[in-house]
């Protein structure tokens, strides 16, 4: 009898594993049950989803970017025979050109017009053979009071105005100001806009072909061009990545170094659309002279729109924090990597 027990316990302990296993899959087929027919469920939902989100494709790929706006001769750019500043477009700009052509041009030629009949008329009324005897003369209290108190006056006149100009060109930007990161390579520009999202795109100088077939000025023209609203200030964040470059655009009052490892900034306002032209200020190598800036301002209605076509979101107005699109992300105007373009031939960096 004992044996009997022996050999029937033996063998519920041999077969113990397989009735386990056995339960424990009809456990987990039963619990899995529910999830399988969830997971029908989503993908009937996905499928069901999939014809409206192509519908809605079209809709979001109807947001472009604005023309390419072709430059204006007189605006933003040197003039043939122009010998004093560009026509400025900004605020600051108008002052100081204002300073510059209304007030030191007047004062210098005044002053050097006198000196120069002054001298003239010493070296004759004062020759040798018209005063054989030398004159004695040690002083002279009026001449001496005038040329004290008219230097002062003077340079009193003019330096009350600049002390007021420069202080301006310091002032912190307002809250509404749109954010722009420029980073200055060797030989190109890297664009950023913090605030709208749009991550940083490089510029490169035209070839001398395309430059003509866009009628942009050869040296100054550039594939991707800043692009920056009219009538709101600007905050521009600037820095280098190797050298020292120095971002300079005459018609905008604007001119800023971009020092590696050091955050510079300019604020300033773009009063009227246009595009508007510059050059790197700094000389920064061998290809110094083949880094233009091109800026192309534009209408806010416009700017906004440029933003959505690159994938951005905009930050001001009544649609504030709206995001871009589907199927737009990621900026379209230009490589998103700090380097030329991956077609153009090692050294010609600045070629497209």
């Amino acid at each position: 009898m004992k044996m009997v027990k022996s050999v029937v316990l033996a063998g519920l302990l041999a077969f113990a594993p397989v009735l386990g296993q056995g339960a424990l899959a009809q456990d987990n087929a039963a619990a899995a049950a529910p999830a399988a027919a969830a997971a029908d469920s989503a993908a009937a939902a996905a499928n069901a989803a999939a014809p409206a989100a192509t519908a809605a494709a079209p809709d979001a790929a109807k947001v472009a970017a604005p023309p390419r706006m072709k430059p204006t001769e007189g605006i933003g750019m040197p003039m043939p025979g122009e010998y004093t500043l560009q026509k400025q477009f900004t605020p600051l700009g108008r002052q100081a050109r204002w300073l510059h052509d209304v007030m030191l041009l007047p004062i210098i030629t005044v002053i050097s017009i006198f000196v120069l009949i002054l001298m003239l008329w010493v070296m004759f009324r004062y020759r040798r053979s018209a005063n054989p005897v030398p004159s004695k003369t040690s002083h002279n209290t009026t001449i001496e009071v005038l040329w004290t108190v008219l230097p002062v006056v003077i340079l009193l006149a003019i330096a009350v105005p600049s002390i007021g100009l420069l202080a301006d060109q310091y002032k912190p930007a307002p809250k509404n100001a749109l954010t722009i990161k420029v980073t200055g390579y060797q030989w190109y520009w890297g664009y950023e806009y913090p605030d709208a999202g749009i991550r940083e795109y490089v510029s490169n100088m035209l070839t001398p072909e395309k430059a003509l077939a866009n009628g942009e000025p050869y040296l100054l023209g550039a594939d991707n061009r800043l692009v920056l609203p009219v009538g709101r200030p600007i905050k521009m964040i600037i820095t280098g990545a190797d050298v020292i470059h120095s971002f300079g655009v005459p018609s905008l009052w604007l001119k800023m170094d971009a020092v590696p490892g050091r955050l510079n900034e300019k604020t300033f306002t773009i009063e009227q659309p246009g595009v508007y032209y510059g050059q790197c200020s700094e000389l920064c190598g061998a290809r110094h002279g083949f880094m233009p800036i091109a800026i192309e301002a534009l209408p806010p209605a416009q700017f906004d729109q440029w933003v959505l076509s690159q994938g951005g979101k905009l930050t001001s107005g009544a649609a504030a924090g709206t995001a871009a699109p589907a199927g737009e992300a990621g900026p379209q105007q230009g490589s998103t990597l700090p380097g030329p373009p991956a077609d153009a031939p090692k050294g010609e960096a600045a070629k497209i």
